[in-house]
């Protein structure tokens, strides 16, 4: 009985042992029990991580995607490997991160949490933004992969948080350019200045000075007309090419009041368009709203902030607009080369209005005969050809005769008349026969009858000739 009871006891502590053994620790990410070591070792790097021991746990996390690369903690893994260096912070530590999250959008595309590492990618070249006077390299890779997000993951829950970071770095991108197409006015240099401030408007809408770029855009614009008033061109030239400018001029103007109606410049671009005897638009009630929204979501900073962000690297967002939808694809632009050909083409086609040239087509009639075929092509030179009533072209003229011109052999013509000049008694000569083949019968025969017909038909021949003639005919063993 006691041998009994004691088995029993020991029995339990087993069952108790193997409980506490065999213990399952619920996984926070996968959401399922796991004993295996590999997720002991996840463990382990999370703990370090929180700790700040970033080389422990990224050893520990290398650790695991060696010896289990089949364990469902490898995915969480490799972009745990990505935010050590992400929250080590620093330069070196950020390009690294940035290196790790690529790779796994490249391993795990349609993994949720692809559309985090985008995001994080895009905060990195975020943090390192500097302001719009300095280096704007890493402004122009966070609004691409802010844009990269927005496109590739259009229904992850990170894209209005990627709209918002996109606006504000739009914001720092439009600043630089405003500063820029301003400097180029200001020393009168109008193309570039043009070039700059025409791009700015069309691909940052959002921008919190866009009233203020269109408004020089047309100062710009009016410049470059009273340039031109000063050159020596054809008065009539001059008045189209100033009339071009002058549009684009209102155009300018036009826009800031159809699509920026509360803002500063309004009433400036209002009174320029009277000036300019142009039309003044109306804003809708839809405008006004719009731009309203935008402008009261803007933020000012106060003078102690504004001090401060004098020491900052990092430049002063809050001026950027919390509603929107930002850009995703950059316009064609333009560039400064393209501002003189405004003027240039207003000259050309006077009836386009400094747009393209316009090229006409001669199409031929029905009924025009084809030419011939195998033809010469027609010269450069040569006089166009005239067209006859019947709608064909005329009969070639015949080409005037020289008598001194070669022409090639033609059949003889009855009337004419032929001289001879082999003999004096007006019979024609005949022409000597042509023999392909020397025959060795005959040789004598054409030997005799050509000596014989040589001494009857040179009657005033000399005598050494003769001679000579009869003595070969003797010589011949045939």
């Amino acid at each position: 009985m006691s041998r009994r009871i004691s088995a029993l006891i020991l029995l339990g502590a087993l069952l108790f042992c193997a409980a506490c053994t065999n213990k399952k620790v619920n996984n926070p990410l996968a959401n399922v029990g796991s004993k295996q070591p590999d997720k002991v070792l996840f463990d382990r790097a999370m703990d370090a991580m929180k700790h700040n021991r970033f080389d422990v746990a990224r050893m520990t996390l290398q650790t695991l995607i060696n010896t289990y690369p089949d364990s469902e903690f490898i995915a969480r893994a490799k972009l745990a490997v990505g935010d050590s260096w992400y929250a080590e912070g620093g330069t070196a530590a950020l390009a690294q991160a940035e290196i790790e999250y690529k790779d796994f959008e490249t391993f795990f595309p349609n993994m949720p949490e692809a559309a985090e590492a985008q995001l994080k990618i895009a905060n990195i070249h975020y943090q390192e933004m500097e302001k719009p006077d300095r280096d704007y390299t890493h402004a122009k890779r966070a609004e691409d992969e802010y844009r990269a997000l927005i496109l590739q993951y259009p229904d992850s829950k990170l894209v209005p948080e990627a709209k918002q970071r996109l606006m504000e770095v739009q914001e720092v991108l439009g600043e630089r350019e405003f500063e820029i197409g301003r400097f180029y006015f200001l020393r009168q240099s109008y193309p570039a200045a043009i070039a700059r401030l025409a791009s700015l408007v069309e691909r940052y809408p959002l921008y919190s000075g866009a009233d203020e770029a269109l408004y020089t855009l047309g100062q710009s614009y009016e410049g470059e007309v009273t340039i031109l008033r000063s050159k020596p061109f054809n008065e009539t030239q001059k008045a189209q090419a100033i009339e071009a400018y002058t549009r684009r001029a209102a155009d300018a103007y036009s826009k800031i009041l159809t699509r920026y109606p509360v803002m500063n410049r309004a009433e400036d671009a209002k009174k320029r368009l009277e000036a300019l005897h142009r039309p003044v638009p109306t804003p809708t009630q839809a405008a006004i709203a719009q731009n309203k929204a935008e402008e009261d979501s803007r933020h000012t900073t106060g003078m102690v902030t504004h001090v401060i962000r004098g020491f900052q690297k990092h430049p002063d967002v809050a001026r950027a607009s919390k509603v929107g939808e930002p850009p995703l694809v950059d316009p064609k632009g333009m560039s400064a080369t393209d501002v003189p050909k405004i003027a240039a083409q207003a000259m050309m086609n006077p009836g386009a209005g400094g747009g393209e040239k316009s090229i006409s087509i001669e199409i031929p009639k029905e009924g025009s005969a084809p030419p011939p075929p195998n033809a010469p092509a027609p010269r450069s030179d040569s006089a166009p050809a005239a067209v006859n009533e019947a709608g064909g072209a005329p009969p070639p003229a015949a080409p005037p005769s020289d008598s001194n011109e070669l022409k090639p052999n033609v059949p003889p013509d009855a009337n004419e008349l032929k001289v001879d000049t082999a003999n004096e008694s007006g019979q024609a000569v005949p022409p000597p026969a042509q023999v392909n083949e020397i025959q060795s019968g005959s040789a004598a025969q054409a030997s005799d009858g050509s000596s014989s017909s040589s001494t009857t038909t040179s009657g005033k021949g000399s005598t050494s000739k003769k001679k000579k003639k009869k003595g070969l005919g003797k010589l011949n063993p045939f």
